[in-house]
C-alpha cells in the first residue's frame, strides 16, 4: 500500500507515515519505563490511541501536507484495528471540522442471483457506527458501477447522503481510479466537507498517461522468475507489486503494453528452461534463501546465451554473478554464502558488519536498507539508460554482496561492473556486452518508478523486449 501511495503521489514516503499495533506499543511502554509519563497510571484507553493520534500529526508535520490521507487497514470488525479506529474516534472528536472517514466497503453479486446486495455494507457500517464513527462517504466496490437504486439504499439505510456514495467498480488498470472518482466529483465533495474553495482538478498528464497505456498497440511478452506468488490453487501475484508496476510504467514510456507471466523457479530447476522460450524478456526479482536459487540461474543461463533481455534485481543481479562463474569462468560449485556456506567460490558473500550479526541472531531492522549512492560507470548500459546523471541514489535491501576477491577474474572474462558504491567498495550494478540487454543491479530501481516518472532501467529493459519482439 506505502508502494502505491508513493507511484500515484510522485513523492517517496517516509518510516514516520507507518505504523503497526506492535511499533505503538512498544513506544507507549518505553516511554513509560522512562517517566515520560510522569507516574501516571498507564492504559491501553486512551494513552494507545493518543500515540497513534501523535504519529498521525508528526507525519502531517514532515510532509507539510494540507490534507493528510490515514488508511487503517484490515476489515471493520475485526480485533486488530479496534485501537486504530479509537484513535480515528478521539481525532474527530478533538477536530470535528477536519476530520472525514470514507469507507471501503464490497458490495457482492452473487452469481446465482444477478442482484448487487447492500446487506453487507449496511452491517459495516453498524459495526464502524458501534466503535463511535459515521462514515462520510461510502466507496462502493462492485464488480460494476453501483446503480441509482442501490445508491439510495445505502444513503437511507447508512445515514449519508446519496451523493456521497461513490462508485467504484472493477477496472482494467489501477490507474483509472482517480479518473473514475472523479466522475463523481469526490475531489469536490471532500472540499466542500472540509470548507475549502473548490479548485481545479488536473489530471491532464495523468489522463495522457492513461490513454497511452490503454491505447498502445505493441505487446511484449515479459517472464517473472520468482518464487513467492505460489499460494495453493491461486497466484499471489502482489509478491511482486513494485516490480510489475515499474514494468508496466517502462512499457507505457515505449508505447507498448507489457503481458506478465509468473513462471516458477522451483518448476524450472524441475523441468528445465522449455518453459522459458517465446519470452521477449526474463526477470529474476527479489528473494532469500536457497529455495528456487538453481531454476533462476538455469533461466539466467539461458536469458544470456540465447540473447533474451533480462533484469536482475537484487538477488537476481546475484544469481547473475553465479551464473556467470560458473558457466564463464568454470567456477563449478559457485554460489552465494546464503545458499551454501561450504562453495570454494563465495562469488557473493556476506556484507562486512552482517556475519557477527547473524552469529547473534540479530535479524532485524539489521540489513543494508534504504536510499544509498550508486556511482555510474561511463560508456556502460547503465550509463545509457541513466543519461547525464552520474551518480544516483538507489533504495536498498540486502545482507549479501558482491565478493570483490573475484571481482578482477570476473570482469577479465568480460563482467562489467558498471555501478558501484562511490569509493568502489560494494558493486551496485553489473552487465554483459555484446548482449540486447543484460543488467543486474543490487538495488531495487522498482521501488521509486512512478507512472509518471518511469525508472530509466525498466524504460531501457522494456525497449529491449520491444525490439526483439518485432
Amino acid at each position: 500500500d506505502i508502494g502505491n501511495y508513493e507511484r500515484f503521489l510522485n513523492t517517496n514516503i517516509y518510516k514516520v507515515n507507518y505504523m503497526t499495533t506492535g511499533r505503538v506499543y512498544l513506544s507507549v511502554i518505553e516511554r513509560e519505563r522512562n517517566l515520560g509519563y510522569h507516574g501516571q497510571c498507564v492504559q491501553v484507553v486512551p494513552h494507545i490511541p493518543e500515540e497513534v493520534n501523535n504519529r498521525i500529526k508528526q507525519a502531517a508535520e514532515k510532509s507539510d501536507a494540507d490534507i493528510m490521507v490515514v488508511e487503517i487497514g484490515g476489515t471493520v470488525g475485526e480485533y486488530e484495528n479496534l485501537l486504530f479506529l479509537e484513535a480515528a474516534r478521539y481525532l474527530r472528536l478533538e477536530n470535528p471540522g477536519d476530520v472525514l472517514f470514507v469507507m471501503v466497503s464490497y458490495l457482492p453479486i452473487p452469481s446465482k442471483l444477478g442482484e448487487m446486495k447492500t446487506k453487507p455494507t449496511q452491517h459495516a457500517v453498524r459495526s464502524l457506527n458501534a466503535a463511535g464513527i459515521q462514515p462520510d462517504f461510502i466507496v462502493a466496490r462492485a464488480s460494476v458501477p453501483i446503480d441509482e437504486p442501490r445508491r439510495k439504499k445505502i444513503a437511507i439505510h447508512c445515514n449519508i447522503s446519496h451523493e456521497d456514495v461513490i462508485a467504484a467498480p472493477d477496472i482494467e488498470s489501477i490507474y483509472e481510479v482517480p479518473l473514475n472518482f472523479e466522475k463523481d466529483n469526490l475531489g469536490d465533495r471532500l472540499l466542500k466537507k472540509f470548507g475549502l474553495e473548490s479548485r481545479t482538478t488536473d489530471l491532464v498528464d495523468w489522463q495522457t498517461m492513461f490513454d497511452k497505456r490503454t491505447n498502445a498497440t505493441k505487446r511484449v511478452k515479459i517472464g517473472i522468475v520468482g518464487k513467492y506468488f505460489e499460494t495453493g490453487d491461486f497466484t499471489l501475484t502482489d509478491s511482486y507489486i513494485s516490480v510489475i508496476e515499474a514494468v508496466k510504467h517502462g512499457a507505457a514510456a515505449n508505447d507498448c503494453k507489457a503481458e506478465l507471466h509468473w513462471l516458477s523457479a522451483e518448476e524450472v530447476e524441475k523441468e528445465g528452461v522449455e518453459m522459458l522460450k517465446n519470452y521477449d524478456g526474463l526477470i529474476v526479482p527479489q528473494g532469500w534463501g536457497s529455495r528456487g536459487s538453481e531454476g533462476k540461474i538455469k533461466a539466467i543461463q539461458f536469458a544470456r546465451e540465447n540473447k533474451i533481455p533480462y533484469f536482475g534485481l537484487c538477488y537476481g543481479m546475484q544469481m547473475a554473478v553465479i551464473e556467470f562463474a560458473r558457466n564463464v569462468l568454470g567456477w563449478a560449485d559457485a554460489n552465494t554464502e546464503e545458499a551454501n556456506s561450504n562453495t570454494t567460490h563465495p562469488v557473493i558473500h556476506i556484507m562486512s558488519g552482517q556475519k557477527e550479526l547473524l552469529k547473534t541472531k540479530g535479524y532485524g531492522g539489521t540489513i543494508r536498507l534504504g536510499g544509498w549512492p550508486c556511482q555510474i560507470k561511463p560508456e556502460t548500459r547503465l550509463a545509457a539508460a541513466y543519461g547525464a546523471v552520474t551518480k544516483v541514489s538507489e533504495r536498498h535491501r540486502h545482507r549479501y554482496e558482491f565478493n570483490n576477491e573475484y571481482r578482477e577474474q570476473m570482469e577479465a572474462k568480460g563482467l562489467i561492473i558498471s555501478g558501484t558504491s562511490p569509493d568502489g567498495a560494494i558493486v551496485e550494478a553489473i552487465e554483459i556486452k555484446d548482449h540486447p540487454f543484460f543488467v543486474g543491479t543490487q538495488f531495487h530501481p522498482e521501488y521509486i518508478s512512478r507512472p509518471l516518472d518511469p525508472h530509466p532501467l525498466f524504460v531501457a529493459f522494456v525497449k529491449a523486449c520491444c525490439v526483439l519482439s518485432q
